[in-house]
């Protein structure tokens, strides 16, 4: 259906800016595109991006909402979201053998399919979720390793350094555009619909969506395979004296540390706050509104050039957006808040992105270990994200008597970007992939 064996090959010149050697991505015809364009494939998947982050936003921004109405318990939240992160790393770290040596289609296929298990099977199980709430924790695990480790291997090769940046704005803007309405959707569904009629619609429409999105990646190509997976060729980077991996893997867990908190603490402060799954749509609504212009405006005009000044400016920003969140809680500072990170993470997030991946094939040699090296990253991801939520566990027992510790927590996780910049910094502008 539209799956040729003919994928895309990488190709390498030198830099005319220095020696350093940049990737460059053909289609399958082997044309060049033109410079920053999107081809039909980089198109396709974004779209399955779009369809698959759809889909979680409808159920996904409620999950965690769904398990405290359900427990009434931090403490197995967090441990929901820390077997999640955790199963997700390992699953990065197994499947790049079946990516890099097989079909990695399919390993994106079953990612979203399993996305669809997962919810249904919280569908069925309905409030007794929480007695099996790390056993699902882990089938969503699962679910996101497959499909994030093949997507950002499809997204390397079918990006090059010209349009990486472009590539990462449109994902942003398709992952607010979803935010805007989804959740918004789900939360007036759920406020209407008494006892838990609300949260089985959502869940069903997702497992649909989910379901269109495995069809539609049937017309990605089928990526060329080649080489053997080398299970411990990222981690061999780190020893490397001088390898620029030993700063751009702290920088990368840096991030982590921030999403292994925020991912689903919000959505759940704002419930806590207001006792309405509506009030939850609102702000998604807002701030996903507010990301999206954002995300459109720096992904348009943001040059490799421009990167380093950029995620400073947008590393310190966030830590300063945190400030509202010392105030009582209510939703208008939680929204505050909310605008604040729409509109500056795009800043942050671009530049890491595309410079990463820009790394990844700044050579020959680089390119064809991708898959190894993009495991790499999401490893360095899930231990920044488990360091996050083990401070959010860690702090728990003292959130009832001192109330100012949740504030704390938030601007301590909150500022993990900056440190992620000062590792980062030599290696986000065009032409210092290895300094």
């Amino acid at each position: 259906m539209g799956q040729g064996k003919q994928g895309v090959r990488p190709r390498w010149h030198a830099s005319i800016k220095g020696t350093a050697l940049r990737t460059e991505s053909f289609g399958a015809s082997g044309r060049k595109g033109d410079k920053g364009r999107l081809d039909s494939q980089s198109i396709l998947l974004l779209a399955v991006q779009g369809l698959f982050g759809i889909a979680n936003a409808l159920s996904g921004t409620f999950i965690g909402v769904y398990l405290w109405k359900a427990s009434r318990s931090l403490a197995l939240i967090g441990w929901f979201n820390f077997t999640q992160y955790a199963v997700s790393g390992l699953i990065f770290w197994i499947a790049g053998k079946w990516v890099k040596e097989h079909n990695g289609m399919n390993s994106l296929r079953l990612g979203v399919a399993l996305s669809g298990v997962f919810y249904c099977t919280v569908l069925l199980l309905g409030s007794s979720a929480i007695s099996y709430a790390i056993a699902i924790a882990v089938l969503n695990g699962i679910a996101l390793g497959l499909f994030w480790l093949s997507f950002n291997v499809v997204y390397f090769e079918i990006t090059e350094p010209d349009n990486r940046d472009r590539f990462n704005g449109w994902a942003g803007l398709l992952g607010s555009g979803a935010g805007i309405f989804a959740p918004w959707i789900s939360g007036m569904l759920i406020a209407r619909n008494e006892g838990e009629r609300g949260y089985a619609i959502i869940f069903t429409v997702s497992a649909v969506i989910f379901v269109i999105a495995v069809i539609l990646s049937f017309w990605l190509k089928k990526r060329q395979t080649g080489g053997d997976y080398d299970w411990f060729h990222g981690f061999r980077q780190l020893r490397k004296a001088g390898s620029p991996w030993r700063r751009v893997v702290p920088g990368i867990a840096a991030q982590g540390v921030r999403e292994g908190v925020f991912m689903f603490f919000i959505g759940l402060l704002i419930y806590m706050a207001t006792g309405n799954e509506q009030k939850i749509g609102n702000f998604s609504l807002v701030t996903s509104l507010v990301a999206l212009v954002s995300f459109w405006l720096i992904g348009k005009y943001l040059t490799p050039g421009r990167r380093r000044i950029a995620m400073l400016a947008g590393s310190l920003a966030l830590a300063a957006v945190i400030i509202p969140l010392f105030w009582p809680l209510r939703f208008m500072t939680l929204l505050l808040f909310g605008i604040g990170t729409s509109l500056f993470i795009p800043l942050y997030i671009i530049p890491m992105t595309s410079a990463v991946f820009d790394l990844i094939g700044h050579d020959k040699e680089s390119a064809e270990r991708r898959e190894e090296f993009i495991v790499l990253r999401e490893i360095a991801l899930t231990g920044g994200r488990i360091i996050g939520i083990s401070a959010y566990l860690l702090v728990l027992p003292f959130v009832t008597t001192y109330p100012q510790t949740v504030p704390w927590l938030m601007l301590a996780v909150g500022s993990s970007p900056i440190i992620g910049w000062l590792f980062m910094r030599h290696y986000v502008s065009e032409g210092n992939p290895s300094r």
